[in-house]
């Protein structure tokens, strides 16, 4: 390393000249914690769209189904934007593990909750319950950043997006599957409870899974913040940034100023690549239940909850192996900002299946050969995309100034993300409902505006540094 502490931007955070193994016992567990995140989540998405409805906030018209689910679905990411940072940066001073167990109770109650709402009120604060207590994302990314180098991150970060595609196939399967279980299994689920409340077995499932991982991680997870264990910046020689506003010393053993980092360019070219990405994938992912389940009369599919759950999961499935097994071969091969670079590129054909699809089901009146050819060929290309994620966990990471700031610059990461997620699913939704209800572009506005923003998470891909480690 060269003698000079004061380097360019693109310099990485961790150097080191062997590999070191993954601490695959202490990344298992924060893996299975995490998986309550999609979990609790996803599994509303198969039945929302009918929950909505049989609210009679609409007045009996589906176009309009698409603003009250999105603004369902946004209301998560408006509360955790709003509270996020403060948690992620709590983490930095009074450790991961405290954090991390009130996101999990948080979750757990709104889950309970969310199944217990016969009002559109009570649904709204359910979801806004899981917002504020919970900003768990960015503290167990600083976890496996706390516990991992430069030589094994990519290894431990590639399983985090297989991980929210168990979460994405776990959930809508049975979120679907167990929607209205009087229904299915009556002599089972009989009674004026199950009628008032028909979708409150999925949830209860949900905020049962969360609970547990709650006990999971008390008795496992050990705390992982530098200062907590005793132990030091495990890079004490990692050089400091230049040609800023305020430089940043990294060998400080104190989080760096949320101000300093947001005046660093190397800091924030990471997260507006992350809040750009979220903020696409966000309205891909509400698009595709409210596109399956849209009658088939207005361009959708007429899908089903059980068949829009199965689809989900079989993606998930798909997704899940494909991102655990090759994407850390690939960062290697090609290179972290080369993959990322070529993942976004796959939002294009992604996004323009859907008024494809849209003129071949209005043309046959009916889902036929052609329309699942067509759903298994956009699978495919929501797989390459989502490799993108693992490569920006890692972009991420590695610009943090030190590991004492590492939950302050995932904080900043997630509260991006949050925001553009919250905007997302109404935004998108929205879209989707105001083109068919008023056919604009031939009910195609949504899938343009989407196609731009990709534009913009292409530009800014270009702008990412080179990851170099240098020996």
């Amino acid at each position: 390393m060269a003698t000079d502490e004061r380097v360019d931007e693109e310099t990485p955070l961790l150097q080191s000249r062997t590999k070191t193994p993954v601490p695959w016992g202490q990344v298992n567990v924060v893996l299975f914690v995490l998986v309550t995140e999609p979990v609790s989540s996803a599994y509303i998405f198969p039945f929302i769209n009918q929950l909505i409805g049989e609210l009679g906030i609409t007045g009996g018209d589906d176009r309009k189904i698409g603003y009250y689910a999105g603004l369902i679905e946004s209301l998560f990411f408006v509360a955790q934007a709003a509270t996020v940072l403060q948690w992620s940066r709590l983490s930095d001073f009074i450790g991961r593990k405290p954090v991390i167990m009130i996101g999990l109770l948080g979750l757990s109650i709104s889950n309970f909750a969310f199944g217990l709402s016969r009002t559109f009120g009570t649904l709204v604060i359910s979801r806004c319950i899981a917002g504020f207590l919970n900003g768990n994302i960015g503290v167990m990314k600083s976890i496996i950043g706390d516990i991992t180098d430069h030589t094994n991150m990519a290894q431990a970060f590639a399983v985090i997006p297989a991980i929210f595609c168990i979460g994405a196939t776990i959930a809508p399967l049975y979120g679907g599957a167990l929607a209205k279980p009087q229904d299915q299994w009556p002599e089972l689920f009989s009674g004026d409870f199950w009628a008032n409340y028909p979708y409150f077995l999925p949830c209860a499932v949900s905020g049962s899974f969360t609970l547990f991982s709650f006990f999971v991680c008390m008795i496992l997870l050990k705390e992982s913040l530098p200062s907590k264990t005793g132990k030091k910046n495990s890079h004490p020689e990692t050089p400091t940034i230049e040609n800023q506003d305020d430089a940043l010393n990294v060998n400080d053993t104190q989080p760096i100023p949320i101000k300093t980092l947001m005046k660093t360019y190397s800091v924030m070219i990471p997260i507006a690549n992350y809040g750009t990405l979220a903020l696409v994938e966000i309205g891909v992912l509400v698009l595709l239940p409210l596109f399956y389940s849209a009658p088939v009369e207005i361009g959708g599919l007429g899908f089903p909850p059980s068949t829009i759950g199965l689809f989900l999961a079989v993606f998930g499935v798909v997704d899940g192996l494909v991102q655990a097994l090759f994407v850390a071969k690939i960062i290697n091969k090609i290179g972290a900002k080369n993959l990322f670079c070529w993942a976004v590129l796959f939002y294009y054909p992604l996004i323009a299946l859907f008024p494809i699809m849209s003129a071949v089901v209005i043309a046959h009146g009916k889902v036929g050969l052609m329309i699942w050819t067509l759903l298994i060929l956009q699978l495919i290309f929501m797989v390459l995309m989502d490799m993108s994620y693992a490569v920006i966990f890692i972009f991420t990471t590695r610009a943090a100034p030190n590991k004492y700031s590492l939950g302050t610059m995932n904080g900043l990461g997630q509260t991006t993300t949050s925001i553009t997620r919250a905007i997302g699913p109404a935004m998108t939704t929205s879209l989707f409902a105001f083109s068919k209800e008023y056919n604009i572009l031939g009910g195609n506005l949504v899938y343009i505006i989407l196609a731009v923003l990709t534009t913009v998470l292409v530009f800014l891909s270009r702008r990412l540094p080179e990851l170099r480690d240098d020996e």
